[in-house]
């Protein structure tokens, strides 16, 4: 059974910065693509950012220039570096990953930005 499992999420003040981490365990062959969606109160879950086992990323226009996806496909995990967090970042943070052509997420983990 394949599991993600997200860490870092949190509390900060607008202007701030958070790093999102995850983990894919389990009998895994290819992780393609993995990355991270977001879910604000009352909205649906949108996409934040993917990367592809080359290395090709996506970026949700919004946070261009302050979110950096990062991964290690050796370890099967992937990272999301935000900087100038912004109140409408405000969301859960959740872990995605597409492993043997089978789609995963995690729980999920809470960021809130204060103003």
């Amino acid at each position: 059974q394949v599991q993600l499992v997200e860490s870092g999420g949190g509390l900060v003040q607008a202007g701030g910065n958070l790093r999102l981490s995850c983990a894919a365990s389990g009998k895994i062959f290819t992780i393609e693509p993995m990355g991270w969606y977001r879910q604000a109160p009352g909205k649906q879950r949108d996409l934040v950012a993917t990367m592809g086992s080359s290395g090709n990323t996506y970026y949700k226009d919004s946070v261009k220039g302050r979110f950096t996806i990062s991964g290690d496909n050796a370890k099967n995990t992937v990272h999301l570096q935000m900087n100038s967090l912004k109140p409408e970042d405000t969301a859960v943070y959740y872990c995605y990953a597409r492993c043997d052509g089978l789609d995963y997420w995690g729980k999920g983990t809470l960021v809130t930005v204060s103003s």
